[in-house]
């Protein structure tokens, strides 16, 4: 069988594919999931998790692998929130999650060049912050750190120092969904089997 195609730069989305023994190659999909209007939290990161399936099958051979797609955000009352655009942008972020609750939301999306997507899954976790000072929080974006992350911070990182609770999939909001992943990819064929 085919390796899997991850359509992701992600490191860490990579990193949590390894653990679980999946062999994969990295194709990044390049889409531009800020192209899409969609107000509702859960339907946008649906709908970007599958504009980067569809780019990624857009450029294969009429028969190919399959393709894992994937995109998170991170949920603070009703704000959405990214990757942040600069450094002084991750600070707001971040002063915003300080002392609160938040919800972080994957989505991912399983397709098959010639078949199209078969299947998706979006996964929510919640995460508690603790109080943060604007000091310490400084210091955490000078870290640089937060840059490439959904909500400007990487739970597997320093910012793990943040966190009080978390209920739900951790990897979730590493960025990939382990249990959830290999159940698509079991329900569909992707894996034959796993362990």
């Amino acid at each position: 069988m085919s390796p899997l195609i991850l359509a992701s730069a992600s490191p860490r989305r990579a990193e949590i594919l390894s653990t679980l023994g999946v062999d994969f190659e990295v194709q990044p999909s390049h889409a531009d999931e800020a192209s899409l209007h969609v107000e509702d939290h859960v339907d946008f990161v649906h709908e970007a998790a599958l504009l980067k399936l569809r780019t990624t099958l857009a450029n294969m051979p009429h028969e190919g692998p399959f393709v894992l797609a994937a995109d998170t955000i991170v949920c603070v009352e009703e704000l959405r929130l990214g990757k942040p655009s600069d450094d002084g942008d991750a600070l707001r972020m971040l002063q915003r999650l300080a002392g609160r609750g938040h919800v972080v939301r994957t989505a991912v999306a399983l397709g098959r060049a010639g078949q199209g997507p078969v299947g998706t899954r979006v996964v929510e976790t919640r995460v508690w912050f603790r109080e943060i000072s604007d000091a310490a929080l400084h210091r955490y974006v000078a870290s640089g750190e937060p840059r490439d992350k959904a909500g400007a911070y990487g739970v597997q990182g320093l910012a793990s120092g943040f966190v009080t609770r978390l209920e739900g999939s951790y990897t979730n909001v590493v960025g990939l969904p382990a249990a959830e992943v290999v159940s698509l990819l079991l329900e569909h064929g992707a894996l034959e089997q796993w362990p």
